[in-house]
């Protein structure tokens, strides 16, 4: 079966789970030219200056394919390792003796395909930056797939450890064939065109990563973005850090992004600045973290109205109003090692009839029989 059946497969179930989710949980779906809007090719040229150093490169057709392609294989690279040689020994050789010739299955092996231009410019890109990137697509990095490369993370050198990375991940096929499938108005299966943006790698600290959460122009919490660890560095600062995201939206892009209900992803330095990292939508498929949707829906809504019970004040028209009477946005944290949740990664590299536990997986036919047998033993 081709690699993009496969993913259509899997995608399908998992999107019918999610409107489901979606539904019971009263969320709003998304729309295209919400999701159009999150593109880093979009934002990324108007918020460079408060961006971590990007290149972004149109992605070719054939590279599509490519990523699409059945099988875990690398393209012709001019940094590939040279092919593999066979000894002889003429002088040992009998007369009538025959070179052996490979079985005609290999024929069935698909061409490896090359792509000289495009490595180019991203082997420029590289050296530019510094040496080291992290690459992802028009909305998502290949996250899924750190645990494959030499350093367990997305910092790539190369033409081929960037390939590499794409290829293997089951994210970047949800964003390559289904990135539209939760949009209420969808009428379309991909976006005009692929990107691969090629981001500086920094070795960051998880902990100072961050996910805010924005609804009619209004920030109305803050989460950490990294919810599967523990940091008691955080339990005494989430104040500050608040107060340094909630002036950094005000400042760069409560008035500047176009969108009116979004979540953006940033990361707090050690000198106290706040850099974008990303833009994602409202809903769909981002994660609320340690909020669910509808807290932050229920915030948003008591929100004026309570400050302007509060205050006596019916002239609050912007959150920088807002923010200037002295209103802190709520930073939620783990706050101990029994609170940290299960990373979204753990399902990454392991079978997908483990990770499928909707109607009729392999994993609820497990537990059925599991109980079965249970009962007929009591």
């Amino acid at each position: 079966m081709k690699n993009s059946n496969k993913c259509e497969l899997r995608e399908r179930e998992r999107e019918r789970e999610r409107k489901r989710k979606r539904k019971r949980k009263g969320e709003e779906e998304m729309k295209e030219s919400e999701l159009l809007k999150c593109q880093i090719q979009e934002w990324y040229p108007r918020f460079r200056r408060v961006s971590f150093t990007t290149n972004i490169h149109v992605l070719p057709e054939s590279f599509i394919s490519f990523l699409l392609q059945d099988g875990l294989f690398l393209p012709r690279s001019s940094e590939a390792m040279p092919c593999r040689t066979t000894a002889t020994c003429p002088e040992l050789q009998a007369e009538d003796y025959h070179h052996w010739k490979e079985e005609d299955e290999e024929d069935d092996e698909p061409a490896i395909p090359s792509f000289p231009e495009l490595e180019s410019k991203i082997k420029a890109s590289i050296e530019q930056l510094g040496g080291s990137v992290i690459p992802k697509l028009n909305w998502s990095a290949p996250a899924d797939t750190a645990w494959i490369s030499c350093s367990g993370s997305l910092k790539c050198r190369n033409f081929d450890e960037i390939s590499l990375l794409l290829k293997a991940s089951d994210t970047l096929s949800h964003d390559l064939c289904h990135a539209f499938d939760a949009c209420e108005d969808k009428t379309r299966d991909r976006p005009p065109v692929f990107v691969l943006a090629l981001k500086k790698w920094y070795d960051l600290r998880p902990e100072m990563e961050f996910r805010a959460f924005v609804r009619a122009r209004y920030l109305v919490g803050i989460s950490q973005r990294e919810v599967t660890s523990f940091y008691p560095s955080l339990l005494e600062t989430e104040e500050y850090y608040g107060s340094l995201i909630a002036d950094f939206f005000v400042d760069s892009l409560c008035e500047q992004f176009e969108l009116e209900n979004y979540a953006f992803d940033c990361y707090v330095t050690k000198d106290g600045k706040v850099k974008l990292m990303d833009f994602n939508t409202w809903g769909g498929s981002t994660l609320p973290l340690l909020y669910s949707w509808n807290e932050l829906e229920e915030k948003h809504s008591a929100l004026l109205e309570n400050f302007e019970e509060n205050h006596n004040s019916k002239n609050i028209s912007s959150f920088a109003m807002l923010r200037s009477c002295g209103y802190r946005v709520e930073v939620r944290i783990v706050k101990n090692e029994g609170l940290v949740q299960p990373s979204f990664r753990a399902n990454s590299g392991v079978p997908i009839d483990l990770v499928n536990k909707g109607p009729g997986s392999a994993w609820e036919e497990f537990v059925q029989k599991l109980e079965e047998d249970v009962g007929h033993e009591g």
